[in-house]
């Protein structure tokens, strides 16, 4: 065998990601979307793929240049529906599996968001963003194309901007999600929903006269967050509310004999803190439980990773003997769980993994799982349930992994301040020998409330083949942990979480001699960013850092935020009546003390932490002649290191790469 090669920046465009599996009614087949990033083209491109379950025999459907998601088996199983950006903007195709060219079926002047086969097959229930007082069949006939002069945006509420959005990260004015139904034979369109509100499609009962949606339909919203969950009759309309009240929920489903409703959220005790719970609603009596209440972690999946790609995992999904099966977040693992009606539950697939993906069979029998670990990217598995067995259904990653070396992480456990005991992982230099001393850096990831994984990490990985040792860490405020542990870090940013990372870092220094203490740097993105930044300004132990779409000063990011208003009291616990506090806890307040050469890399179109963040410590480091430089990456917002501009995400890499060999190498 060859002798394997270490790992390069350019490897992103050979990381194949493997998602969205859906099985067939009968079970017998399967399909799935596999993404890969085009380098000459500069996107990322996918298609669907057929899974025979039975021959495990994978084929290719759709072979196109475009970005396909939500594929969805017909009732009878003979056809598949999909969203596809084939003609520019998404729109709802069907494809025979007899084979043949899709056939589109929706002309929405602003594109399809989201639909649900009706249980007939007969209909599909359809969203889409449109303009107040237009329905879904004005939206069909294209306007006339003229060139528009500018016009002002009036802003009267809070929230008005949200990343991601193209241009400023202005939202639409007057532009609302609609629910409306396709008629498949004669592709007629009629809006099922009203008045000026956005709403979900979350499920449809199996005999089609009851849907789940989700709205709020209060005027101001600028501090109300809830989405009520409302049972509505197809043909009446009358509605019932599952759920109003203070909280986040979604991902309702009905059980396949129509009795219950599952549904995935939390009551916001403790903000977006508050772990997710797995509650059943019983229609006939309008009881609620609360299935995951013994559980003292998150339902859903907090993993943070860089290559799985349009990932959108069930919230839960129900077997015809009315059990479930969810995803839940526990001490870096991400697992499939079952639970019962009767109260059991317990984990379905193993430890150490990450299922970023799966589908169940209607029997309960059999699953789909999209599997990640630290040294293996992601691919599919059949997996008999009862057994424990499963069996690797692709392989598109196989060859890349056969010639590349990869660092395999070693979990830590520690005790930090407080007693409280913190869990990471430290992966060696990729060529690591023994009696050399090797320059370490520490990553912190982004949230808070988000969790480092048992899950594949391109960047660690390309940290560790460019011959560094990496250190990343779930500091108090990650997920996956108890309650109390990830509400830890509110009102104390820079407190708790600080003293977990040195704790982790001075562990592992006296746990391991091949680290060269005077050749330590630390990076991070976000929370990560902040913590980056806060670090550098109360100790000089590090010797390079890059502080990515940080935050540096929570008095303007409060103003400037798209989620400032509300997030910063949330975690800060205060707001600008009390700027003393939020002063106390910006890094911009020690830049005096920055004695480490720090990078800054920011994106200009990033509306959750805006680049003025960036902007104001570059400035203040250089009018104090500290060591720093700032790179501003063009067209790209918060989410550049996941789903960017892929050359940039090369450069990006390149930037970090660069800074880190020239104060550690």
């Amino acid at each position: 065998m060859a002798e394997k090669r270490l790992l390069e920046k350019e490897d992103l465009f050979k990381i194949q990601s493997v998602t969205n599996p859906q099985l067939s009614p009968n079970n017998k087949e399967a399909v799935f979307i596999k993404t890969r990033i085009d380098e000459k083209e500069n996107q990322y491109f996918s298609s669907i793929y057929h899974l025979n379950v039975d021959s495990k025999v994978v084929t290719q459907w759709t072979f196109g240049n475009e970005r396909i998601s939500s594929p969805k088996w017909s009732p009878n199983g003979e056809q598949i529906a999909f969203i596809s950006n084939r003609d520019e903007k998404n729109q709802l195709y069907i494809l025979n599996k007899t084979g043949g060219e899709a056939k589109k079926i929706t002309h929405v002047e602003s594109g399809i968001n989201s639909f649900l086969w009706s249980p007939c097959g007969e209909k599909i229930w359809i969203t889409s963003s449109l303009k107040e007082d237009r329905t879904f069949n004005d939206a069909a006939k294209k306007e006339k194309e003229e060139k528009e002069k500018p016009t002002a945006y009036v802003v009267d509420k809070m929230r008005y901007k949200m990343d991601g959005l193209k241009g400023h990260g202005l939202t639409k004015q007057e532009v609302h999600s609609q629910i409306a139904i396709l008629s498949i034979k004669d592709d007629t369109i009629e809006q099922f929903s009203e008045g000026n509100h956005s709403y979900s499609l979350f499920d449809i009962s199996p005999d089609g006269k009851q849907v789940i949606i989700g709205v709020n339909r209060e005027e101001q919203k600028d501090y109300d967050f809830r989405q009520p969950l409302i049972l509505v009759d197809v043909e009446t309309k009358n509605e019932t509310v599952l759920v109003d009240h203070e909280g986040y929920y979604g991902g309702a489903k009905f059980s396949y004999d129509g009795k219950y409703i599952a549904y995935v959220g939390s009551d916001a005790s403790f903000k977006n803190a508050t772990h997710s719970n797995v509650y059943v609603y019983e229609i006939e009596n309008g009881v609620t439980q609360n299935l995951t209440e013994s559980i003292d972690c998150p339902v859903g999946d907090y993993a943070v990773a860089d290559t799985q790609q349009g990932v959108y995992a069930p919230s839960i999904v129900w077997t015809e003997t009315n059990d479930l099966y969810f995803q839940l977040s526990n001490l870096g693992d991400v697992q499939v769980y079952y639970a019962s009606l009767e109260g059991a539950i317990y984990p379905a697939s193993k430890e150490g993994e990450h299922v970023y993906d799966y589908a169940i069979s209607k029997d309960g029998q059999l699953a789909l799982i999209a599997v990640s670990d630290p040294t293996f990217p992601g691919e599919l598995f059949v997996y008999e349930i009862a057994k424990g067995e499963r069996t690797q259904v692709t392989h598109f990653n196989d060859e890349w992994l056969n010639e590349v070396k990869l660092s395999k992480p070693e979990p830590i456990v520690y005790t930090s301040k407080d007693d409280i005991q913190v869990h990471g992982w430290l992966m060696k230099p990729a060529n690591f020998e023994e009696d050399k001393k090797y320059p370490l850096v520490v990553e912190i990831h982004g949230g808070p409330h988000a969790m480092y994984a048992n899950s594949f990490f391109h960047e660690l990985q390309l940290l560790a083949a460019q011959g560094y040792g990496v250190l990343y860490v779930n500091p108090r405020g990650s997920h996956g942990y108890s309650q109390e542990f990830v509400n830890g870090v509110r009102g104390n940013y820079g407190g708790g979480d600080y003293e977990d990372i040195m704790a982790g870092l001075d562990h592992v220094l006296g746990e391991e001699t091949w680290i060269d203490v005077n050749r330590l740097g630390v990076t991070g993105g976000s929370y990560g960013g902040f913590m980056t930044n806060w670090i550098v300004g109360q100790t000089n132990r590090f010797k390079a850092a890059v502080t990515q779409r940080s935050i540096s000063n929570w008095i303007s990011f409060f103003g400037v935020s798209d989620i400032g208003y509300y997030f910063t009291p949330w975690q800060i616990g205060t707001d600008m009546m009390d700027p003393e506090k939020l002063w106390a806890h910006s890094p911009l307040k020690y830049a005096k003390n920055i004695e480490t050469p720090l990078l800054i890399l920011h994106s200009e179109l990033d509306f959750r932490c805006p680049i003025e963040q960036a902007e104001q410590l570059y400035i203040t480091l250089k009018s104090m002649g500290k060591e720093t430089s700032f790179v501003r990456f063009p067209d790209n917002n918060h989410n550049l290191s996941r789903t960017g501009t892929p050359n940039l995400r090369i450069e990006r890499l390149e930037q970090i790469v660069s800074w880190f060999e020239k104060y550690l190498v």
